[in-house]
């Protein structure tokens, strides 16, 4: 029986969109997960064949894993992973054990931020910047605003904003409490709209699936909120954005694979703030799939199966989703609204994350968004108001 082992997925989003469409083209999937909860909640996976709870960082005890599989009858036609950090490790793995048709070494650059920055630092579009060691005292003269960053970080959680150096002496503290050994980066702060730019690339050809303008709500951290499907983007967006694409594919040599850019616009051209290795998670495929009318992970497990992916769109419709966050901490008694909201103008789906007694945050990462609306409508301007108009018909109710 052919088979797909999948590292990590979460419990919605991307990640499990592409198990389920594993499942849709006839592949038996299995999951491997450091995530005890999901074994416990085995019923609610239906589309996972075969559950298996291991350490998935320990790249020694997987192959194990995999040895008896494959012994088991089990063809291994790929180990993938759509989940931060396990891209690198499932690309590392297919290497030893299946035909793979990505790059495992680009894919460990792009994960790593030092690395990409390094990489690109001589591009126009790289942004300024400096790595800390752990030891080095701070430079002389710097220039407020700064991005400070751990070079590991994902989902937001450890990108901060200093306006001064009081500030950025208190993120540097914080930064170095959690990973004492790791070097941190500063950057110049960007101004301008920021862009997320879904692409494949197949056999060396580079393919923008989608351009989406991203609505940021700058709290403690930069959390996406908003996020607008360009069905037809402006020219020069989209020259621009192809030009910075296209250089990317070529630096990092890709002949296959699925990633994803943040830019900005900014007064001096095109800046990229990050590259992933993957499609985006959270409702990234079911907003693209209501766009464009097709699965970007489907089509990319096709292409990481040797397969041409089909992006030709099947429909181009105006798409806006809208991220809901909470003010203030507290446990969840109960969510209200979700029912008004499904049946508001132009929604296409609602998604409430946490139950009943969930302690609930202000976000510090993007993990802290709790619930979404996707809409459609006949301008992104209208799309965007469906959505935020549904949105608002949620409430959660929260025990202080």
């Amino acid at each position: 029986m052919k088979a797909i082992i999948f590292i990590g997925t979460n419990k919605s989003g991307s990640s499990r969109e592409a198990t389920k469409a594993a499942e849709k083209l006839g592949y038996f999937t299995v999951l491997f997960t450091n995530n005890e909860k999901q074994l416990q909640q085995r019923r609610a996976y239906p589309d996972i064949h075969k559950m298996i709870l291991i350490d998935t960082f320990n790249i020694e005890k997987m192959k194990e894993e995999i040895d008896r599989l494959g012994k088991s009858g089990l063809q291994i036609k790929n180990i993938v992973s759509f989940v931060d950090p396990f891209v690198h490790i499932a690309a590392m793995l297919c290497d030893e054990f299946c035909h793979n048709y990505i790059s495992s070494s680009a894919i460990e650059i792009m994960e790593d931020k030092e690395q990409t920055r390094n990489l690109l630092k001589d591009q126009p579009y790289s942004p300024k910047f400096s790595l800390l060691k752990p030891n080095d005292p701070l430079a002389a003269n710097l220039t407020f605003p700064l991005i400070v960053k751990s070079p590991k970080s994902t989902g937001s959680k450890d990108v901060l904003l200093a306006h001064n150096l009081e500030q950025l002496q208190q993120h540097l503290q914080t930064l170095r409490a959690k990973n004492p050994k790791e070097n941190i980066m500063m950057e110049e702060y960007l101004d301008g709209p920021q862009y997320l730019v879904e692409a494949l690339v197949f056999q060396r050809q580079a393919h923008i699936i989608g351009i989406i303008e991203q609505e940021i709500t700058q709290g403690k951290r930069f959390i996406i909120t908003g996020y607008g499907v360009l069905v037809k983007a402006p020219p020069a967006i989209q020259a621009g954005i192809e030009e910075v694409l296209h250089s990317i594919v070529k630096a990092f040599n890709i002949e296959n694979g699925a990633l994803h850019l943040e830019l900005r616009f900014t007064a001096h051209g095109w800046k990229l703030i990050e590259i992933n290795p993957r499609i985006s998670g959270g409702a990234m495929n079911n907003m693209l799939h209501a766009a464009l009318g097709f699965s970007l992970v489907e089509e990319t497990l096709k292409l990481l199966l040797g397969e041409q992916p089909n992006i030709q769109p099947r429909h181009q419709k105006f798409v806006y989703t809208k991220y809901m966050i909470v003010e203030n901490k507290g446990i969840l008694e109960k969510v209200i609204g979700k029912a008004r909201a499904t049946r508001a103008t132009g929604v296409v789906e609602v998604y409430v994350k946490p139950k009943k007694g969930t302690m609930l945050t202000p976000p510090l990462s993007m993990g802290h968004r709790y619930a979404y609306v996707i809409a459609e409508g006949a301008t992104l301007s209208e799309a965007r108001s469906n959505a935020i108009n549904a949105a608002k018909e949620i409430k959660f109710i929260l025990r202080v």
